[in-house]
């Protein structure tokens, strides 16, 4: 009895230790998730925090004295007469206006106010409209990047306000007066790169991903289905195939900047392909994409029950058309979710692309896909490496975009998952 009461103590001991054992492991579990919480709230906080102030801007809004006689011009259909004329004076005396204390000798400090791209807005508005010239017109124009950091930033030690002190006060006074305003950032969404904090955008960037991720999707997405078909469904169990899946699985662990090499060597020095263009980034994405997309098609096909196939061939099919028209289609699901995960992976590469020459500061939007293009991540690089304050709340503000992307099109994978997916 003794013996019995012993070996039910040591039983009770042993359950209760391996109890301790499995809630420590429990709350190692729980703190592991809350720092990894913390650490994703901090790192969105942080971006947030800095990439708010990118989605306004700061306008200067004039009555401008479109003066012939000021602006050296007669005519203004005149192209030759535009290109001549002075378009910053009428900038000028419009803002000494609504700067009373300011004078003609405070003319340079108040034409720092004004954004260097003003005068061609200016110009580009009386270019359109020649009936303007000799009269007065109430326009808004942007402001110097200058004047947005201290409108937006005033007070933040981590932004050097270059304005001097006169400057400010100016500044200050026009707010009052609702000349200086802040408003939604429309430019940042509608103009490519500039070398002008105030002026640069991100439309050439997602033109430029957008045309990317096309050459990318029409490529590897037919390519990995039709291998992982092969491999599955075709080909002999030897030591080639072996050798092709062993390769393919360790192809999906390659860093993605030898990637980028490969796309060097092959498309750009062999080929004679064009540098910075969406198809070579493209040709070099799928390359990358490829194996994530073989491997998740291959588990899809491979989750498709045997029965399905034995039933399909007991009523005469072939096995084409047992893979065509009952194991693909069951399938495609999962295929879909492989590829969507792998293209949002793409989206967010930049070492290949920076290796094929996309780092290159390109202005213009493209318009097909041998036009010279960035990608978004690569103008968040570009953009955070400036020495300009100003463009680190553009390029947070860029980070911004691309995860609202990424986020949506792995929302997207889920959803295709948990609609399409079938139990069996």
């Amino acid at each position: 009895m003794t013996d019995q009461r012993s070996q039910a103590e040591i039983v009770r001991q042993s359950l209760k230790q391996r109890y301790r054992k499995e809630r420590r492991f429990r709350a190692y579990g729980i703190a592991a998730i809350a720092v990894a919480l913390a650490a994703l709230v901090i790192l969105f906080a942080d971006i947030i925090g800095k990439g708010y102030a990118g989605f306004m801007k700061t306008t200067l809004t004039l009555d401008v004295q479109l003066d012939g006689e000021m602006m050296y011009l007669d005519d203004a259909s005149d192209e030759r007469q535009l290109k001549m004329a002075d378009f910053v004076e009428p900038l000028v005396q419009a803002l000494i206006k609504e700067v009373p204390s300011a004078t003609e000798s405070d003319r340079d400090a108040v034409r720092d106010l004004i954004n260097p791209y003003a005068s061609v807005t200016l110009r580009d508005a009386l270019k359109a409209n020649p009936e303007w010239l000799n009269t007065t017109r109430t326009m808004t124009f942007l402001a110097h990047t200058d004047v947005d950091v201290y409108v937006k930033h005033a007070g933040d030690e981590a932004y050097s306000i270059k304005l001097s002190e006169q400057q400010q006060a100016w500044v200050d006074q026009l707010q009052e007066q609702g000349v200086v305003e802040t408003s939604f950032n429309d430019v940042f969404f509608e103009n490519g790169d500039s070398r002008d904090p105030s002026k640069a955008g991100i439309l050439g960037a997602v033109v430029g991903s957008l045309l990317t991720m096309f050459v990318t999707l029409i490529l590897s997405f037919p390519i990995g289905v039709a291998a992982a078909i092969y491999l599955e469904e075709f080909a002999p169990q030897n030591k080639l195939t072996d050798f092709i899946e062993v390769n393919i699985n360790n192809l999906a662990a390659v860093p993605s900047i030898i990637f980028g090499l490969l796309g060097l060597a092959v498309f750009i020095n062999l080929f004679g392909m064009p540098r910075s263009v969406p198809v070579v980034g493209g040709l070099v994405l799928t390359l990358m994409t490829l194996p994530t997309i073989i491997i998740s098609s291959r588990a899809a096909i491979k989750s498709v029950p045997p029965s399905i196939r034995e039933a399909a061939e007991g009523i005469g099919a072939s096995k084409m058309q047992v893979v065509l028209h009952h194991v693909l289609p069951l399938a495609m699901p999962g295929m879909l979710t492989g590829s969507i995960i792998g293209m949002a992976q793409a989206l967010g590469e930049t070492a290949p692309l920076l290796l094929i020459g996309m780092v290159a500061f390109i202005v213009d939007v493209p318009d097909g896909f041998f036009d010279s293009a960035t990608v978004l991540p690569v103008q968040v690089f570009l953009w955070a490496g400036s020495p300009e304050l100003a463009f680190i709340e553009r390029a947070s503000a860029a980070i911004m975009v691309l995860l609202t992307f990424l986020i949506s099109m792995n929302a997207l994978a889920i959803w295709m998952r948990k609609r399409l997916e079938r139990r069996w």
